[in-house]
């Protein structure tokens, strides 16, 4: 059912083993991203919204607490089992060869392959619903290195559908996007959580879109601190405000954007 908790955390601390020494960079994080909702997770540069992401997605380990997908605490789940369960978009620029946008896509099918890993038709049919469900079914046969930034992305996006998972995470998606492709892009990923039930996280710097477009907010501020809600609840809180505000740059509740202020407005006023 929508909207059910998917992906729970229970006093989550993350950061980095070093020697003996653990370095955490978030501590104490409790949270849900219900399943059939896209949860947006925002924060200013350098807070760990990364590094949350990739524990959540098994690339580093969990100092302490726990997080659990559907009641199963991932920490505890095997390789196998969470590559079936979490599913992932990371910032990183992966080097596809000679590989189509199909066989990228097909790629997202391994974990529920056998030991040859090849892909029976009954994989290749979920392939071709992955791209169809990003509306890229025309890019199946061009050369997944020949794609622009945007169809990438939708490529992308399709292999991470293509695991069929619980759980979406997608860390900075819209980074190397045009405005057109941003909002695509974002609505995309609210749409398959809603059709397909799934938990969707996605981690970014696009303020203004996320908190028109999701149905949760996962905000850390400065201090580390993680603040969740509706995406009104979170404004009205004033988390944006503390978290974002500067000398020249104030977050309005309103309407929901930033605004110059002080040289800065006046400065654009100007040079009109």
């Amino acid at each position: 059912m929508a909207g059910t908790p998917g992906l729970c955390l229970d006093g989550l601390a993350v950061g980095y083993r070093r020697r003996r020494a653990r370095h955490r960079v978030l501590d104490g994080l409790t949270a849900t991203a219900p399943r059939g909702q896209l949860t947006v997770l925002l924060g200013p540069n350098g807070i760990g919204k990364s590094t949350l992401l990739r524990t959540l997605a098994g690339l580093q380990p969990a100092l302490a607490g726990r997080a659990l997908l559907d009641g199963s605490d991932l920490n505890r789940l095997s390789g196998a089992e969470r590559a079936r369960k979490v599913s992932t978009v990371l910032t990183d620029r992966v080097q596809v060869g000679l590989l189509t946008a199909a066989d990228l896509v097909g790629l997202g099918r391994h974990p529920h392959t056998g030991p040859t890993g090849r892909l029976a038709d009954t994989d290749r049919a979920v392939v071709g619903w992955a791209l169809a469900a990003v509306g890229a079914s025309q890019l199946a046969t061009r050369d997944a290195d020949e794609l622009s930034d945007g169809e990438r992305q939708r490529v992308m996006i399709a292999r991470a559908l293509a695991q069929e998972p619980s759980l979406i995470l997608l860390d900075e998606p819209t980074a190397f996007l045009d405005a057109p492709s941003r909002v695509t892009v974002t609505a995309l990923m609210r749409r398959l959580a809603r059709e397909r039930d799934l938990a969707v996280v996605v981690s970014t710097h696009d303020l203004e879109l996320s908190l028109r477009v999701a149905d949760q907010v996962w905000l850390l501020d400065r201090a580390g601190n993680l603040h969740t809600g509706s995406p009104r609840e979170v404004i009205g809180s004033g988390a944006v405000n503390t978290t974002f505000d500067g000398d020249d740059l104030r977050f309005d509740p309103t309407t929901r954007t930033f605004e110059l202020h002080g040289d800065a407005a006046r400065w654009d006023e100007a040079t009109r």
